[in-house]
């Protein structure tokens, strides 16, 4: 026997060779159909493809889900920071334009005050009462700053109140909403004649400032401005400090009583100012030359 053919291996290594030519020439050629070793082969692997796929999917689902739910709080918490940071810039924003406002009508009312000879000290409010029947404002100005005991306080609105006691930098501010009973102020409202009276305080049930002692007589009406007579002798003529909104007999039926809306915000002060009268003067009045004759 030839030794070719006795060598089984050898012969066993070739017709594999051939099946495994037939085979993929067979595969390759064109066909509509899978052959049955094909389908047999493609369902197994897509049997285990599906069987390893479906909890491969689902784990991974479950940890992007994790991981978005983890990055969603993060941006969630960011967002609440932006809010809140956003919030206090609202906040600190209104301030400024508040104070901002405030200053510019200061610095137009100093002019004015200015030009009717009262001399104008600015204050900053340092602190304030927290006792409600207490109305007292500090400032930073005091003795050596040329703040005395009752001078008008003001802020671009209006009237506010008066100094009340005074130290060396620094000083309280009696506003015109104190309930105590000396806190009289002389004042007057404008008409065809002035109407004269005084602000005591607040009235507790409406909240406005009360104009007291006002002729049983006069003609009242609502809208009229109401402001500093100059009578007392203290306060200059003609600070602002509202307008009457009510007016009523008094209990007695012998004088009236009006109710005034303040022009002033008594509960946002940031920036006041300290109105000086000045002292009257006869110097204009004197004529050098007729006194020059006489002597």
């Amino acid at each position: 026997m030839s030794p070719f053919f006795s060598n089984k291996r050898l012969i066993i290594l070739l017709v594999c060779m051939i099946i495994l030519v037939a085979l993929i020439g067979y595969s390759m050629s064109d066909r509509k159909t899978l052959s049955w070793p094909e389908q047999f082969v493609a369902d197994t692997v897509g049997t285990a493809q599906s069987a390893f796929s479906i909890p491969a999917h689902f784990a991974a689902g479950f940890f992007e889900n994790v991981r978005d739910i983890r990055n969603l709080y993060t941006e969630n918490q960011v967002l609440k920071s932006h809010l809140d940071e956003f919030a206090s810039l609202q906040v600190e924003l209104n301030q400024l334009r508040r104070k901002n406002e405030e200053l510019e009508g200061a610095l137009d009312l100093q002019d004015d005050l200015d030009l009717m000879d009262y001399t104008v000290r600015s204050a900053m409010v340092i602190h304030r009462s927290p006792d409600r029947w207490n109305e007292l404002v500090g400032i930073n100005k005091g003795a050596q700053d040329g703040i005395e005991e009752d001078m008008a306080v003001m802020t671009s609105q209006g009237l506010i109140g008066k100094v009340k006691q005074v130290s060396q930098f620094s000083s309280s501010i009696q506003l015109l909403s104190d309930q105590d009973i000396t806190n009289r102020i002389s004042a007057m409202a404008d008409g065809d004649e002035s109407i004269y009276g005084f602000i005591e305080g607040i009235h507790n049930e409406s909240g406005y400032l009360q104009f007291t002692k006002l002729d049983i007589d006069a003609e009242l009406e609502t809208g009229q401005t109401v402001s500093t007579s100059g009578l007392g002798g203290v306060f200059p003529e003609g600070l602002m400090i509202g307008e009457i909104v009510d007016y009523e007999n008094d209990e007695y039926g012998l004088t009236q009583t009006a109710y005034i809306e303040p022009s002033a915000n008594f509960y946002h002060l940031d920036y006041v100012m300290v109105v000086e009268r000045g002292a009257p003067t006869l110097e204009d009045d004197i004529n050098p030359d007729a006194e020059a004759d006489n002597s």
